[in-house]
């Protein structure tokens, strides 16, 4: 039976989740700190482009606004990998050309979820209302209200209001407020929070002055250097969003690079074909914040049947398997299974979703560490090209029964542990049979050499 949820976040997920549950019937609250997206007061410098791909375009189709979305979307086919001298190598993520990740803008994609969601009448959007505080057992949240004129000093003291509803659904990121009230009042609640010793400061390679793209526009842009990799997503007006990811500390990180002479010196040195497509790489970089990399492990996602986590708040993972978001869209795609299969009782629904997803959030937390690994230390080597070329022909060779583990993840909607597991089991049988193979090899030599 329908009933009233506070969803509290509208951010990427909060706003798809608050369309699953309206087209459901559900009265729904949703509740946001932040100023409305459209009304263009974004804060830049925090973007990192996301990457849409097939769990996150899946979740859209569910709610009918995938060709929406894809309408602002740029296909990238693979990585075009820049070396220290200049050189570039484009790497396909998959041996069928067709099979590509998006890349879409954060804004962009959030306006249109949120308008998904007011299209059903029994969603209510509530912008600059930050949650405070949950009472989990009353499914009641405390939140402080501003404006945006209230951010002019003299400021008014927020006032605070209390919303009500059958259960509170917390898509509020990974400093959740949600889950922080889970953490006081529910006994034994397990909860852990790493970060890299990274952190990422947003650039920007503007378009030509014809507003055409300086670089590939069809691919994903890696620079590895080893313990740090500078990436760029392109966008439709023709620029590139890029992102440093580079030490906070040591001899030479954020911390030691602080001058014009030291900014400017260490780009040269590292990133010398991309210097002279970014005329405000100094302002850029003085001026946008330095963000940390946060996975976020916790147990449970839910508290009877009175409150519940969804993407973020449940399971933040660093953006270096592009799935954070698409991990997210699919937390929304199986909470709306499980009220589905349970309409009566939203208890079970609540742990059937925990049981489905733990898992594998589990598995792409470790997966998106791993892979930062591969981006910025492995995609410049020899041997990984080769590595991944023979997994394409493995793929080719043995259809269905062989799939490289960016395939399974990005390309199919198999779950991550499961994927993860396959990988694991193929790569070991792949190696068995190459040492296999080197074993025979030296037999046939020793065999007529005598």
């Amino acid at each position: 039976m329908p009933g009233k949820f506070v969803l509290i976040g509208s951010g990427l997920a909060g706003g798809l989740l608050a369309a699953y549950l309206g087209r459901r019937g559900y009265e729904v609250e949703l509740y946001e700190r932040r100023v409305d997206p459209r009304e263009g007061n974004i804060v830049g410098g925090r973007s990192i482009n996301l990457a849409l791909s097939t769990r996150g375009i899946y979740a859209l189709e569910r709610i009918g606004i995938a060709d929406e979305v894809l309408r602002h979307a740029i296909p990238m086919p693979g990585r075009m990998i820049h070396s220290k001298s200049g050189d570039l190598h484009f790497s396909p993520y998959d041996r069928d050309p067709s099979k590509f990740i998006n890349s879409i803008g954060r804004a962009a994609l959030n306006t249109t979820v949120i308008e998904a969601a007011q299209r059903y009448s029994n969603v209510r959007v509530h912008f600059n209302h930050r949650c405070t505080e949950v009472d989990i057992e009353q499914a009641l949240a405390h939140l402080a209200t501003s404006s945006v004129e209230a951010a002019v000093p003299p400021a008014p003291l927020p006032k605070t209001i209390s919303a009500h509803g059958d259960a509170v659904i917390g898509v509020d990121g990974a400093f959740s407020a949600v889950r922080q009230s889970m953490q006081k009042r529910i006994t034994g609640f397990a909860y852990n929070e790493s970060y890299l010793a990274h952190g990422y400061k947003e650039l920007t390679i503007p378009p030509a002055s014809d507003g055409s793209w300086q670089m590939q526009k069809n691919a994903l842009h890696i620079w590895p250097r080893k313990s740090f990799m500078m990436i760029a997503l392109p966008n439709p007006d023709g620029s590139f969003t890029c992102t440093l990811f580079w030490e906070f500390e040591g001899p030479r990180s954020f911390a030691t690079t602080t001058t014009d002479d030291e900014i400017r010196r260490f780009f040269e040195e590292e990133f010398p074909d991309a210097v002279p497509l970014m005329p405000s790489l100094l302002e850029d970089f003085k001026t946008n914040p330095t963000g940390s990399l946060v996975t976020v492990r916790c147990a449970p996602w839910f508290f009877k049947d009175k409150v519940a986590l969804v993407g973020d708040a449940a399971h933040a993972v660093v953006p270096f398997y592009g799935q954070g978001m698409n991990a997210a869209f699919e937390d929304c795609v199986v909470l709306d299974e499980c009220l589905a299969e349970f309409p009566q009782d939203r208890h079970r629904a609540f742990a059937e979703y925990f049981s489905r997803r733990k898992e594998n959030a589990d598995a792409l937390a470790d997966l998106a560490i791993e892979n930062f690994i591969e981006m910025r230390d492995k995609t410049a080597s020899r041997i990984f090209r080769a590595k991944k070329k023979l997994d394409h022909l493995l793929e080719g060779l043995l259809p269905g029964s062989y799939l490289p583990l960016y395939t399974m993840v990005t390309f199919t909607r198999m779950p991550y542990a499961k994927a993860a597991r396959r990988a694991q089991l193929q790569d070991r049988i792949v190696y068995g049979v190459l040492l296999l193979a080197v074993a025979l090899i030296l037999v046939f030599f020793v065999v007529a050499l005598t």
